[in-house]
């Protein structure tokens, strides 16, 4: 699910060439998400790699992640509650 996730924010991501020659990326249901690099290619994989470590900072944190494509990486309140006892 996760790989699935990561796939599908990607896909709703955004790219622009910058003054600098260089490239931004960043994914709008993610907020404080990008990623930049001298290629497309290389702001991509920079992006991917930041979202992977924002879905890990956010859950680790307590944040409610975004829903993407259906998929919803936010754990339920009674598996939580059930975890903590």
């Amino acid at each position: 699910m996760l790989i699935q996730y990561i796939q599908a924010a990607m896909r709703e991501a955004h790219y622009e060439l910058m003054e600098n020659g260089r490239f931004f990326g960043h994914i709008p249901a993610c907020q404080g998400c990008w990623g930049e690099g001298a290629t497309l290619e290389e702001c991509r994989e920079d992006l991917e790699a930041a979202l992977q470590d924002w879905i890990i900072l956010g859950l680790r944190l307590g944040h409610t992640l975004p829903v993407i494509a259906g998929i919803d990486l936010n754990p339920r309140p009674e598996i939580a509650h059930a975890q903590a006892d």
